[in-house]
């Protein structure tokens, strides 16, 4: 009866059909956003834009405007509303203005993808379909290190196929974390081929950045996630045991890997002979810039010097110097001064408030949550040295990665509630 009532529904059923079709294409071509992202930019672009495509016409707008009244959905736009009016009193040229809004206009993708993936039931798809392209990419990286003739395009770093040293690593970070949770979850459980299973894939990312190619600022996001996994997950008995055990683990790393020494050991030299040699100044670069954008901010602490004003702040700045204090960028490697030299306070405050409302999403103990927990924070840790959040790699992960586990663990939610 049910069946036949269906089919009398007419137009309506075939409405309903062809919404579910849209939804089931609008997960897929996220799954194609997701697993394209390590290894291309174009195509992830081609594909959000047909994601909207399919999604839009899905959307109950009266529901999807009730849901804007919470931050986690309200903020990213008003941070690009911001942006646009910031343009209105910015001292850039306008090309600079422009330019600098598209890093934050991809922000304002997290409330449909929240909203579409609280409806969804393949939102692990989309997270299967990153960890899987993540895994082939470094299993590719190995072979790439032993003839990087094959690499896919021309790289600055060995052992890096595709774009740079630095995406790579906070790809293989946030996956090595993200199958933490699963794999504590079999341990307990006792399912032991599932756990051999995270357990390989943890330690073909993790061996990769110890001895092919590592970001440091990776490192420091390893060493932030994994406090936050002990605190969140393990008991006061356990903490201590994985604590010791990354201990030796480094300990281990660091004996077996000339390169990662290398990689440490390169920091002080950065420092000591970065304005010597500004080929080897990474680590006396960021804080130049963080002292040049220091001082812009100070200039106008409320409001900036609005959108795309930081390439002309440096511009003045470098007047009359030489070496490194005569460079100009348009990006302070730090998301906080990255914010307050264009908006000032106000946009350093929506800048955090947004990360806050987004880590309130992730507090459950579920892995959609532990997921969505991961991104957020190593997003936050690794904006401290970089501006990560408006780079297109790692803010495509933080859009992705806080939109389709935020639905998840909304859909939770609502499933909970009486």
């Amino acid at each position: 009866m049910v069946v036949e009532s269906a089919a009398c529904a007419g137009p309506a059923a075939r409405t309903a059909q062809g919404s579910a079709a849209l939804i089931r294409a609008a997960d897929v071509l996220a799954a194609l956003i997701a697993a394209s992202l390590p290894w291309s930019t174009t195509a992830p672009s081609i594909f959000v834009g047909l994601w909207l495509l399919a999604v839009t016409p899905t959307i109950d707008w009266r529901d999807y405007l009730r849901q804007i009244a919470q931050p986690a959905y309200a903020l990213p736009f008003v941070i690009l509303l911001l942006a646009l009016v910031g343009s209105l009193w910015s001292d850039g040229n306008w090309a600079d203005r422009l330019h600098a809004i598209k890093p934050v206009a991809k922000l304002v993708l997290i409330p449909p993808l929240l909203y579409h993936f609280s409806r969804s039931e393949r939102g692990f798809l989309v997270c299967a379909a990153f960890l899987g392209s993540c895994a082939l990419l470094a299993a590719f990286s190995w072979i790439v290190l032993l003839d990087p003739a094959l690499k896919l395009t021309a790289t600055a770093s060995s052992g890096v196929p595709v774009k740079n040293y630095i995406d790579q690593s906070q790809e293989f970070t946030l996956c090595a974390f993200a199958l933490a949770l699963p794999a504590l979850s079999f341990w307990r459980g006792g399912g032991m081929i599932a756990l051999a299973a995270c357990l390989a894939l943890m330690l073909l990312f993790v061996t990769n950045m110890v001895f092919v190619a590592a970001a440091r600022t990776a490192l420091l996001c390893i060493a932030v996630l994994l406090v936050l996994f002990a605190w969140r997950h393990l008991s006061r008995r356990a903490a201590p045991l994985l604590f010791a055990s990354a201990v030796a683990a480094s300990a281990l790393a660091w004996t077996a890997s000339p390169y990662l020494r290398q990689r440490i050991a390169d920091i002080a030299v950065e420092y000591q002979h970065g304005r010597d040699d500004i080929s080897r100044a990474s680590t006396a670069q960021r804080l130049t810039y963080w002292r040049k954008a220091v001082d812009a901010f100070a200039e106008a602490p409320l409001l900036g010097h609005g959108t795309g004003s930081i390439k002309r702040q440096f511009e003045r700045a470098a007047s009359n110097e030489s070496g490194l204090d005569a460079e100009i960028v348009s990006n302070p490697h730090n998301q906080t001064l990255h914010a307050a030299v264009q908006w000032g306070l106000l946009g350093v405050v929506l800048l955090y408030a947004m990360w806050f409302a987004h880590l309130r999403l992730f507090t459950g103990n579920d892995l959609p949550a532990w997921i969505g927990l991961v991104v957020v924070v190593q997003n936050i840790t690794s904006s401290l040295v970089n501006s990560h959040l408006t780079d297109f790699h790692e803010g495509w992960i933080y859009v992705l990665g806080v939109g389709v586990a935020g639905g998840m663990v909304l859909k939770t939610k609502v499933a909970l509630q009486p």
